[in-house]
C-alpha cells in the first residue's frame, strides 16, 4: 500500500511540475511575441544542454520560408530559469542576415528586423553566449508589407 502511495504521488508530483514548466515558457512566449509589438507569426522554443569544453557551442536550427517585400521582426527571450543569454541569428543560405548580438561591439538586441527582399528560405539559429545551458523562446512577427 506504501508503495501504491509513493508511485501515485511521484506521478502526481511530475505531471504538475512538467505543467507548471509548459505554463512558464508560455508566458514566456506570450511575453516576448507582445514585446514585438507586431502581429505574431510563429514561435521556437529551444531547450539547450551547455556544450563541452573546447567544443562548438550547441544550437538549435529551424527552417522557415519568408515572403519577399515583406518586413519581419525577430525577438530572442530567455526563459526565467536560464543559465545563458541567448542569440537568434538569421541566416539566406551560408550568410548571416541579421543578429541579436553583434560580436564586433559586443552588443545583444531583444529582437532586430528583417526586410526581406526574396522569397526563400531561410533559416534560424538559437545558441546561448559561451556554451552555457539555457531555455529560451525565439518569435516571428510581421510588421508591414514594403
Amino acid at each position: 500500500m506504501k508503495k501504491l502511495i509513493f508511485l501515485l504521488s511521484s506521478i502526481l508530483f511530475v505531471a504538475l511540475y512538467s505543467h507548471i514548466q509548459a505554463q512558464d515558457i508560455s508566458q514566456v512566449v506570450a511575453q516576448c511575441a507582445a514585446a514585438a509589438d507586431a502581429v505574431y507569426l510563429k514561435d521556437y522554443v529551444v531547450n539547450l544542454d551547455a556544450s563541452t569544453p573546447g567544443g562548438a557551442p550547441n544550437q538549435a536550427r529551424f527552417a522557415l520560408m519568408l515572403s519577399k517585400n515583406t518586413k519581419y521582426r525577430f525577438s530572442i527571450c530567455p526563459a526565467p530559469n536560464s543559465e545563458g543569454e541567448p542569440i537568434l541569428q538569421l541566416y539566406d543560405m551560408n550568410v548571416m542576415v541579421g543578429s541579436t548580438f553583434i560580436e564586433a561591439t559586443g552588443k545583444d538586441f531583444h529582437m532586430f528586423d528583417f526586410n526581406c527582399q526574396k522569397s526563400a528560405i531561410y533559416h534560424i539559429f538559437i545558441s546561448f553566449k559561451e556554451g552555457k545551458a539555457g531555455e529560451a523562446v525565439g518569435v516571428l512577427s510581421f510588421v508591414k508589407r514594403l
